[in-house]
């Protein structure tokens, strides 16, 4: 399975937009996509009176509702399904390991309970070892769209990982991507400008060090159109203000963490955009 695009799968309304979104990346990057439901951690409506072999007629079911979508939408790509009698998240993050992107279903708007604390979801996202794109329930738009954002707070090699995924995805649906700073209202100003490997940058070299950390990867991706922007304020201010016509948020997370696998930032990012997320770990 190395390589593929990874979509987790639980039934519910949220998993047509996720194959939806994961069939489309598996089709620009030519990448097989692979399909995979747990049946021992399945939610609502699959009934707690069950039994396993009702449980898994269900999974089976899910799994071929999944497949004859992402034949309708891609008929062309290549498409496998599996179904797992291990938890959903230990099951997802052992594959990730393998997998070039991971696709979730996200509960909608109006409704946090089970998405941001304890889900299938959440310790996904701190666990994984690739990119994870989280898709809302009420998600129509397949794929980035016009314009993808990328969230440029670590400097360096630090940041490398989230730069390089969100310069390929920004290449595989030539899209423009919009590079975002944020810098704290607190920043002194009048400071010189220091590198992009500095662990204080100052006001004044905010824009500098913002255009020295591109620079490769423009060179590497000369036909990708990149604005640079710093905006004062808060990083998650500043990045869902940015988010207006953006069709994906790129945002980094640090290795996992303990108690709570995911920092207050993203946790912010991922119940308030609008657009889907994604979540890639810096090495």
């Amino acid at each position: 399975m190395g390589g593929s695009v990874l979509v987790g799968l639980d039934g519910t309304g949220n998993s047509v937009p996720a194959v939806r979104w994961g069939a489309e990346e598996a089709a620009v990057r030519n990448l097989p996509l692979h399909l995979l439901h747990s049946w021992v951690s399945q939610p609502w409506p699959a009934s707690p009176t069950w039994d396993e072999a009702e449980k898994r007629r269900y999974g089976a079911e899910v799994l071929s509702r999944a497949e004859a979508l992402v034949r309708q939408v891609h008929p062309g790509i290549a498409v496998t399904a599996e179904q797992v009698s291990e938890d959903a998240a230990d099951a997802l993050a052992e594959r990730s390991e393998a997998t070039t992107l991971l696709v979730l279903g996200s509960r909608g708007h109006d409704t946090i309970s089970g998405f941001l604390l304890g889900s299938v979801s959440l310790r996904v996202l701190g666990r994984a070892q690739c990119p994870v794109v989280t898709v809302r329930e009420e998600e129509q738009s397949i794929g980035p769209g016009p314009e993808v954002v990328v969230g440029v707070q670590e400097l360096g090699a630090e940041g490398d990982a989230v730069l390089d995924y969100a310069f390929t995805t920004a290449a595989a649906h030539h899209a423009e991507l919009r590079a975002v700073r944020a810098r704290p209202p607190d920043t002194p100003r009048g400071a010189p400008a220091t590198s992009p490997d500095a662990t204080a940058p100052t006001a004044s070299g905010d824009e500098e060090l913002l255009s020295a950390s591109l620079a490769l990867w423009r060179e590497k991706f000369p036909d990708v159109r990149v604005i640079e922007e710093v905006t004062d304020g808060r990083a998650v201010p500043v990045l869902l203000g940015a988010c207006s016509r953006a069709g994906l948020l790129v945002v980094g997370r640090r290795p996992q963490r303990a108690p709570m696998p995911l920092g207050p930032a993203v946790l912010a990012l991922l119940h308030h955009s609008r657009c889907p997320v994604a979540v890639v770990p810096r090495v």
